[in-house]
């Protein structure tokens, strides 16, 4: 009888892991499989940098805390969702979309798209000052996709792979694109220029408040199961030290000082070993 491998079980330990911390709880959930009838070609930019967990996790946390300052995505999510209860199933809702828009076989990603716009279309309602605000203005889609684009990217530019050549970037805006027209976002940059003109742009729309502070400090706190605490407390210093100056100040989060050091290495270590673990 031959006698088990150690690190195979090791790989399949944090594979598991991994699985439960992204379907909530369950390890035994099957993965959507990655097709070559996606919305995009296999080793294309976008599928390699949605495709890089720890750079994900950075970079999701990151967008949340940049959406949270438009005025109309906030009061969206604290008029239609309970993130309070529920924030686990809420990052897992959003990573699944990612995953099938990304990866999947094309009908199964026009229907993630489709699904989305429907609920989008009964999010409406009235800011405190009596301003309408619709989940489905172009305008306040294009703020959370740059959000998005941005923060994925310089993620997986601060984690992955900082020498990823400024051609595959602007493939990588202009792949991401094709979603965020799909629902209904406008303008929608194609390349890094475009990108930095229109977060220029649409960062006049944007507003501190105490709700948004709240809901930022409600961030930090998560800790989802299935990840060490140290972990999710370095990728949350990893997250607010990527963010914009402006974007801390106006969430009143400090940028990590010394203790973003080991924060770095920590992440960095964990992206290496679950792309380890992932590949085989």
């Amino acid at each position: 009888m031959s006698r088990p491998d150690p690190l195979e079980f090791l790989r399949q330990r944090i594979v598991g892991n991994v699985r439960a911390a992204f379907n909530e709880g369950d390890a035994s959930a099957t993965p959507r499989q990655s097709s070559d009838d996606a919305l995009f070609e296999r080793d294309s930019p976008i599928r390699m940098v949605h495709a890089d967990i720890i750079g994900m996790m950075v970079g999701g946390i990151r967008s949340l805390f940049l959406q949270m300052l438009h005025p109309h995505a906030l009061q969206g999510v604290l008029d239609f969702s309970n993130f309070r209860e529920d924030m686990h199933g809420r990052l897992s809702r959003t990573a699944h979309f990612i995953t099938d828009t990304t990866f999947a076989q094309r009908d199964i990603a026009m229907q993630a798209i489709e699904r989305v716009n429907r609920i989008h279309s009964s999010v409406n309602g009235t800011l405190p000052d009596g301003t309408p605000y619709s989940a489905r203005d172009p305008r306040t889609l294009a703020w959370v996709h740059v959000a998005e684009a941005t923060s994925f990217l310089a993620a997986y530019l601060r984690h992955v792979r900082p020498d990823m050549p400024g051609h595959e970037q602007d493939e990588y805006y202009r792949q991401f694109a094709l979603i965020a027209a799909a629902l209904g976002a406008d303008p929608v940059p194609t390349n890094r220029r475009e990108a930095e003109a229109v977060f220029r742009e649409l960062r006049d729309d944007l507003r501190t408040s105490p709700e948004a502070r709240e809901v930022a400090q409600f961030v930090v706190a998560i800790r989802p199961e299935g990840a060490p605490v140290a972990l999710q407390k370095a990728i949350m210093a990893e997250s607010i030290a990527l963010l914009p100056p402006f974007a801390r100040s106006m969430l009143g989060l400090e940028r990590p000082g010394l203790g973003g050091i080991p924060a770095r290495a920590a992440t960095w270590g964990a992206g290496k070993t679950l792309r380890w673990a992932f590949r085989q």
